[in-house]
């Protein structure tokens, strides 16, 4: 199998993916970083996301499976400890995979022409660098509420674990493909209203966003961001193409979240006993 493994830069991570590559290259595995059939990321969630952007392009050839340095993430099933039993899994590997929805975002600058194109796993936010921003609001093109703010959050169900749980919003199970818009400190009052709650919407619909003309706009897609950008609209949908993850032994998603939110799981150390 062609795999590619890429980890971040901490001493930790460099040392537990050389010891992967050695592994899976003693078992006739092909190491490449073009057009991979598997990426196996060595870190934590943000180093699966960067994973996750440089492979965007070829999602429907493409698996991908988490090793985390750390404590397990949302997207991470394997602990650096457990290598061995990845590589095991990894050569009986028949093709099996557990998709997950994406975020499509489509961003017009006052400044191009064409629509600028992203994916995001988790989510997109749109905020203005030191003022308030002040937006129109629309589901499936009907006007929904003008919003006047910090900025607003748009989250896929398993990006509604991150930003837009911190803001209120509710956490959506994967098999529901919807968007979930959370406000950031919306600005009530006589003169201003909006609805002030998450709003969840199908997965057939989408929002639009139309902002108030300003040069000064910050867009975040997952980890990545724009500054100072004069953005006039965005587009926010569920995507055609869906995130795959190879199905060794990947976690239910309500594990995940126990794990990371209440923690009564028992952690294990480095050499897999339980603390």
């Amino acid at each position: 199998m062609k795999i590619a493994v890429m980890g971040n830069t901490t001493e930790k991570s460099t040392r537990i993916s050389a010891s992967l590559k050695e592994k899976l290259v003693d078992a006739g595995h092909e190491l490449t970083t073009t057009n991979p059939e598997l990426v196996v990321s060595v870190g934590g969630d943000g180093t699966l996301l960067n994973c996750f952007h440089r492979y965007s392009h070829i999602l429907d050839t493409v698996r991908f499976v988490g090793v985390h340095t750390g404590h397990l993430g949302f997207y991470t099933d394997w602990r650096d400890y457990e290598l061995d039993d990845l590589v095991k899994e990894i050569n009986a590997d028949v093709g099996q995979s557990v998709s997950y929805p994406l975020l499509d975002v489509q961003v017009k600058y006052a400044t191009q022409k064409d629509p600028s194109h992203f994916l995001s796993l988790n989510e997109s936010s749109l905020r203005r660098n030191a003022l308030t921003i002040k937006t129109d609001i629309y589901i499936r093109d009907a006007f929904f509420e003008s919003f006047r703010g910090d900025g607003i959050c748009v989250a896929t169900p398993t990006g509604s674990t991150g930003y837009s749980k911190s803001l209120g919003g509710a956490v959506l199970h994967p098999r529901l493909e919807a968007l979930q818009l959370t406000e950031i400190a919306s600005i009530n009052n006589r003169v201003y209203r909006t609805l002030s709650s998450p709003i969840v919407i199908a997965p057939d619909e989408w929002i639009t966003v139309k902002t108030q003309s300003a040069a000064d706009y910050t867009l975040t897609v997952d980890q990545l961001s724009s500054h100072n950008r004069a953005i006039t609209e965005i587009k926010y949908q569920i995507a055609k193409e869906r995130i795959h993850f190879a199905k060794y032994r990947h976690m239910h998603f309500w594990s995940r979240v126990e794990d990371s939110f209440i923690g009564s799981m028992r952690e294990k150390d480095e050499d897999g006993h339980e603390l």
